[in-house]
Parts: structure tokens; sequence; C-alpha cells
């Protein structure tokens, strides 16, 4: 071997071992794009995570993440089994329908510590003060939605059925609930329930909101998810996207930071008014963090098995999958 080679050969070498001391230290992904896929559009519903974006908590924790909005057709978890996304938002029965054909995924975080899918009507012509007064109402029940499933279980829990009920089929038109053809109407409590509140009250009309956790119902809501593969192979990069994402989530929820945050969201979400998305802002905040001593994206292990029951009870799935097993974020 002449000295010229042997050199290059050991300079060679020096290089790898540097390139391999750089990676070990450095997040998987470093200067790739990871892809994130909400479950909603933008809007106040996902505060946190558009100022983890905007707000630079991801690229602070060295981070190059494309935030991409959800909506209609949209679903983080068949993403990741395909490679498009890396991490997502899905809701508990999306991640126990998926388990159950097989999907390799798992639970970093629970978003809503409270579920937001609740029920509005006029107070003042309707009194619902326990499970009991809502026999013979006529109440909205997207056929399919999870609140159909939960409307069930809150029944039974009143030794109710559909049969003791009004039905109404819901779509995307508030029409039979405006006009008083339908009593209590199915909502999200931070987006759509803070719409319709505002436009009653303009009309002298006072409401309330059926809260199913109020009555021992935990259906969970969004969480973050990724593949297990994602969190075998590259835990570093999970750990950092997550304490980068949770920060932004404390940050957005925080009322000292209203100005900033809503600022943020407005830029993504131009078509509502600067008033609701205001109080859309103030009822997502104890949904996401319903006492000061919670800290933001906590696993409630317990609710996460009793949606699994339900959607066992109700034959969405054939049988349990112990989503237990898949939840690998902190618990309460």
């Amino acid at each position: 071997m002449n000295k010229k080679f042997k050199t290059n050969t050991i300079n060679g070498a020096g290089l790898i071992v540097l390139c391999m001391m750089f990676f070990a230290l450095t997040p998987a992904f470093a200067g790739d794009t990871l892809n994130y896929r909400l479950k909603w559009l933008f809007n106040t519903s996902v505060a946190g995570d558009i100022i983890a974006d905007t707000g630079g908590f991801f690229e602070k924790a060295g981070l190059d993440v494309s935030v991409n909005e959800g909506g209609t057709g949209k679903n983080a978890i068949k993403e990741l089994e395909l490679g498009y996304a890396n991490f997502g938002v899905a809701s508990a029965d999306q991640v126990i329908r998926a388990l159950e054909k097989g999907a390799d995924v798992v639970v970093l975080a629970q978003l809503f510590q409270v579920n937001p899918m609740q029920w509005i009507y006029r107070s003042d012509l309707l009194e619902i003060k326990s499970l009991s007064d809502l026999r013979r109402r006529h109440i909205g029940i997207t056929f399919g939605g999870n609140d159909e499933t939960i409307m069930i279980t809150l029944l039974a829990k009143a030794g109710l059925t559909l049969k003791d009920i009004r039905i109404s089929s819901v779509r995307f038109d508030f029409t039979p609930f405006l006009k008083k053809e339908v009593e209590v109407w199915p909502v999200y409590r931070n987006s759509q329930g803070v719409i319709l509140k505002e436009r009653l009250a303009a009309e002298g009309e006072q409401v309330k909101f059926l809260n199913p956790a109020d009555y021992g119902v935990s259906f969970v809501a969004n969480s973050v998810v990724t593949s297990g593969t994602m969190m075998e192979k590259h835990p570093d990069t999970v750990n950092a996207f997550m304490a980068a994402l949770l920060s932004a989530w404390e940050f957005a929820v925080d009322p000292a930071n209203e100005a900033q945050v809503l600022a943020q969201i407005k830029k993504k979400d131009k078509g509502t008014r600067d008033d609701i998305r205001q109080k859309q802002l103030e009822a997502t905040r104890p949904l996401i963090k319903p006492d000061k001593g919670i800290k933001i994206g906590i696993i409630d292990t317990g609710a996460w098995q009793q949606t699994e029951s339900i959607m066992v009870k109700e034959k969405q799935i054939v049988a349990p999958v112990d989503v237990t097993s898949r939840l690998v974020g902190p618990k309460k």
C-alpha cells in the first residue's frame, strides 16, 4: 500500500467516525422534514399545534416539522402506515379500530382531558338535572358517529334506550336545532358550541351543555400518535418532538399569552370572527387543562379502558385489543 493511499484511507476512516458521532448526538431526521397530520382543520381547537410551529417551539428543538391540517378524508393513522406522516392526531376510537386491524400505532399523549363532544340545549325551555330527564326528548344524533355511541351509553346509565327518545339524524346543518325542531343537539363544545351559544344569546335565549364526563362517561378524544417502529428506532426524535409540542400547548392555554396565541391562530383561521375565536380559546382551555395540577398530555388510562369497553359493548370492534399496552406516554 503506498503512503498516499494509506493516508487517504485513514482520513476517510476518521470522517466516518466523525459522522457516526454526529448522528449519535443528533435526533434522527436531522435536516429532514417531519410530517405531523392533525385531525381537524386549523382553528382554535388546535391552538397548541399551531403555536408549536409558528411560535418556533419545533425549531428551537432542532426539528423541521410540517404541521398539516386534517379534516374530512384525512386519517393520521393511515398516513403513518403509508409513511406519509411521522406523527399524527387521532381519537381513541380511531386508534382502537386501527389496532383491531393490526396497525402498529402507539399513543404518545392525550391532548383533550375532556371530550369536546357535548350536547347543547336551551336551558330556558328544558331542564336536564339527571340522565333520566332525556326520556322522550327530541335529540340529534349522527348515525355511526361517536356521539351516537356516547348517547347510547348515557341512556343506558339511566336505564333507557334509543326507543325512549325521539331521534333526528344530524348532518352539517344546525337548522333543526335553530328552528326548535330538535331540543338537544351534538356539538364540539369549544367550536360549534361557542358559535351557537353566541347566536342564541343575541336572540335572548340561554343555553347549557350536556357533558358526558359529568355522568361518568369518558370517551377519549384527540391524542398524539406515532408508529411503534418510529418509537423504537428514533426515540430521541420522538422525545424532542413531544417535549416541544407539549410546551407549545402549555403556552397556548396560558391566559397570559392569549393575544399572541390568537394572532397566530388568526393567520391560519381567517374565516372566524375575532370575538368568536377568543371565546373558542377560552372554551378550549378547560378541555385541555381542566385543573392547574394536571400536566398537559397526560394519558387517562381508565378513560381509554372505558372507551374500549364501550366499543366492545356496542359491537364497534369484535373483541378487546388491549389498548392500554399501546399507551406509551406519561399516565395518570
